[in-house]
């Protein structure tokens, strides 16, 4: 396969002979890209069996496996069917491979395979991954003619000691498995200033992870433990015509709005307040009426009812603010990420006079036991208040999106 002018670490992986060989990389590394190929080259080579790519959720079926495989295929100049409502591809006189999700693992029945490859292992939380993983197990048992063993191999970028790392560091399994470690400096053809990008905007723990490939320990006694009073204050006021931001949690008898301001690309809060309901919120902003007000609220509120006929959304979108919000809210962890890179480069300002409630929830808010993000009962707690700027910040702040077009991969 000289064409696809592979490096060592993907060329190793390509080629390994275990039963389970993990790639474990960062960002950009081309992960996506090698176990695209791999699974092409399983499906060339035994046309008369099945082969399967799993993700962690439909949605990256659709924007991953439906987007890479048509564009590889096309480059090696074979002939395909894509079939999304059945999410398989059918390659002209080679067969199938298909397409599955792992958000219900109880789907995954009804059907043998090959070969396996699961992509971004590390997405779903590691106890649905393990009943996941299981049934993909289980569906991996079509026989070859040759008696050539069935292999599962995984894939994935590390979000700390999670299953990818029990599964092929701590649980590993010498005589079967084999763990390939990678990292976005392998890839000497991504696009012009990617990696220095990510630098400038990643915390010091993400760099190690997402560009260096390792397992760490990404929760720390705090969550937020970058955010510090004396650094990160300054004493803010709202000038002239401003647009307003606000992030906005609801809650009954509690819903938390903090209020922003961006200057020289960088967020700046200088207020926060609690709201009976969302009728009390739009009552609260009217203070800033002579002023543009954008809501970044929780996209739940599209769901949520305060009463029997319009949801929180439609109440603040027919007070008359402009509404930014996704169709679903973002990983709490990409959240976290989000706030944790503003605050350690220093691009996160906070009036800590006039936002005391913020500043408590960014210095107090911990892991539970489970690795999450704790939740405290009641309305108005520490993790409404994170939640809230978390919206606004991850909306207009993102870090890169960890998403690139397959020919980025090609090294």
């Amino acid at each position: 396969m000289s064409e696809f002018k592979l490096n060592k670490k993907q060329h190793e992986f390509l080629t390994s002979k275990s039963i389970n060989t993990g790639f474990v990389a960062g960002l950009g590394s081309g992960k996506s890209y090698i176990a695209t190929l791999k699974t092409i080259i399983k499906k060339l080579e035994n046309p008369t069996l099945t082969v399967a790519y799993y993700l962690p959720t439909f949605p990256l079926v659709r924007d991953i496996a439906f987007a890479k495989f048509p564009e590889m295929l096309s480059d090696m100049n074979l002939e395909y069917k894509l079939n999304k409502s059945d999410k398989e591809i059918v390659i002209k006189d080679y067969g199938k491979i298909i397409f599955r999700s792992m958000d219900n693992p109880e789907t995954i029945v009804g059907y043998e395979v090959f070969y396996s490859v699961i992509d971004e292992c590390d997405i779903l939380k590691a106890d649905k991954m393990e009943v996941a993983y299981n049934k993909i197990m289980a569906r991996n048992r079509q026989k070859h003619p040759d008696s050539i063993r069935n292999q599962l191999d995984v894939v994935g970028t590390p979000e700390g000691f999670k299953w990818f790392y029990k599964r092929f560091v701590k649980d590993i399994n010498h005589k079967t498995d084999t763990l390939v470690r990678a990292s976005t400096y392998d890839n000497k053809h991504l696009p012009a200033q990617y990696i220095s990008n990510l630098e400038q905007q990643y915390p010091p723990n993400l760099i190690k992870a997402y560009l260096s490939g390792e397992f760490i320990n990404l929760n720390s006694e705090t969550i937020y433990s970058y955010f510090d009073r004396l650094i990160h204050h300054k004493p803010i006021e709202v000038v002239g015509h401003e647009v307003i931001h606000a992030g906005q949690d609801f809650n009954y008898n509690g819903c938390i709005t903090t209020l922003f301001v961006i200057r020289d690309n960088m967020p700046m809060q200088f207020g926060e307040f609690i709201s009976k309901d969302t009728y009390g919120v739009v009552e609260n902003l009217q203070r800033f009426k002579s002023h543009t007000v954008v809501i970044y609220p929780d996209a739940s509120g599209n769901a949520h009812k305060t009463n029997a006929t319009k949801t929180d959304i439609e109440i603040l979108r027919r007070a008359g603010f402009s509404i930014s919000v996704n169709s679903k809210n973002p990983r709490v962890q990409d959240r976290i990420n989000s706030v944790n890179a503003l605050l350690s480069h220093n691009r996160f300002y906070i009036d800590t006079n006039k936002c005391p409630r913020t500043c408590e929830a960014l210095e107090q808010q911990s892991y539970d036991d489970k690795g999450e993000p704790e939740k405290y009962a009641g309305a108005a707690t520490i993790d409404d208040y994170t939640d809230s700027i978390g919206y606004f910040l991850f909306y207009k702040f993102p870090l890169i999106n960890r998403s690139l077009s397959s020919q980025d991969f090609i090294v």
